[in-house]
């Protein structure tokens, strides 16, 4: 049960970044450094959280 409350947070957090993004590419004018670390954010969680999800069914902890 812990593990899908785990991954249900990382993907709210990871929705979270794709909307700042967004704002931020909307509200800066002068350059999108913040649009870039938004979504470099999001990239490296969406690929940890796949690595995880890989892990977690290669050791059992999640069934299908």
């Amino acid at each position: 049960m812990l593990i899908k409350v785990f991954i249900v947070l990382t993907l709210i957090v990871i929705i979270g970044s794709l909307f700042s993004a967004l704002y931020f590419l909307a509200k800066d004018k002068t350059g999108g450094e913040r649009t870039v670390k938004a979504l470099t954010l999001r990239i490296g969680l969406s690929i940890t959280l796949f690595i995880l999800l890989m892990l977690g069914y290669y050791f059992g902890l999640i069934g299908h």
